[in-house]
């Protein structure tokens, strides 16, 4: 039986290591400050930005929203941005995905100060990630490699499955890996011989927004299952993630549940990288 990964938990930790960092600042004179983006009001993003603005009440950093409505021009959410970039009071910028479909999220994201992008979705932010020398990076890839970090699970040299390519999971969490001397492999919806490869994976990451896609068969003995996914499949009465938690607690050494697994160190990363862009900006 897999032992848990405990995000909840070490996520609290880190929050309350951040309530003093923040108090120190503030001391200073000092107040770290995040704007959030939200572009419309889908019901999943409403949630999300609550719980982070929520997050940030609690460490003690200024949040702010900037809500526009779901018909607003790219131009109107473009010339937001880039006025949030300007302004010295504002620490780190965070554009809730996803955006509606007739705004290109490449230009949004565009605008964002490479020392602001707490969300590490720029294309600088991703090209330095990629070069390996990042200043901030993706919050949910940040999360999954401190959770390996805190349970001493060894990345050198193991192969590393990630099932998904989305510049929020996919993409920047295989680049940490592979930073981090692991074999990587990136699966997705066209990969054949799908599970022949993650029955090879040491460690596991899936990101693919599947409700229960993958199954203890399709998993190696031992292997470590980070699973990035948080559905509500039609007529559930619970979340689940894209890994089949019971089947796959029975082959794994290591697991992350859903909830309390990857989605609170999405939370705490955010927070951090909001304190990490002040130190840089400074």
């Amino acid at each position: 039986m897999a032992k848990i990964l405990d995000g909840r938990s070490l996520a609290k930790k880190i929050r309350e290591e951040l309530k003093l960092e923040v108090q120190k600042i503030k001391e200073r004179g000092i107040i770290p400050s995040l704007a959030v983006v939200l572009v419309g009001d889908n019901p999943s993003s409403v949630v999300y930005v609550n719980m982070k603005r929520k997050a940030c009440e609690e460490v003690g950093i200024s949040s702010h929203l900037y809500q526009l409505p779901a018909d607003s021009t790219e131009k109107e959410v473009v010339e937001l941005v880039r006025e949030l970039g300007a302004r010295k009071d504002i620490t780190g910028i965070l554009v809730q995905h996803p955006l509606p479909p007739h705004i290109d999220e490449l230009a949004v994201f565009s605008q964002i100060p490479l020392e602001k992008d707490v969300d590490g979705l720029s294309p600088l932010s991703l090209g330095r990630l990629a070069f390996g020398r990042p200043v901030l990076v993706s919050c949910t890839a940040l999360g999954v490699l401190e959770l390996l970090k805190h349970y001493q699970i060894p990345i050198e040299g193991k192969e590393a499955v990630v099932i998904g390519r989305s510049i929020i999971v996919g993409k920047p969490v295989a680049l940490l890996l592979l930073q981090a001397n692991a074999t990587v492999t990136i699966c997705h919806s066209r990969t054949q011989n799908l599970w022949e490869k993650t029955s090879q994976a040491d460690i596991l990451v899936v990101g693919i927004g599947k409700p229960e896609y993958v199954r203890g068969e399709h998993i190696k003995e031992g292997a470590v299952v980070i699973d990035c996914g948080y559905n509500r499949p039609p007529g559930a009465n619970r979340d689940v993630g894209d890994v089949h938690f019971p089947s796959a607690q029975e082959k794994a050494s290591y697991i992350t549940p859903v909830p309390g697994g990857v989605g609170p160190m999405t939370i705490a990363m955010l927070l951090k990288n909001t304190i990490k862009a002040l130190e840089v900006q400074l």
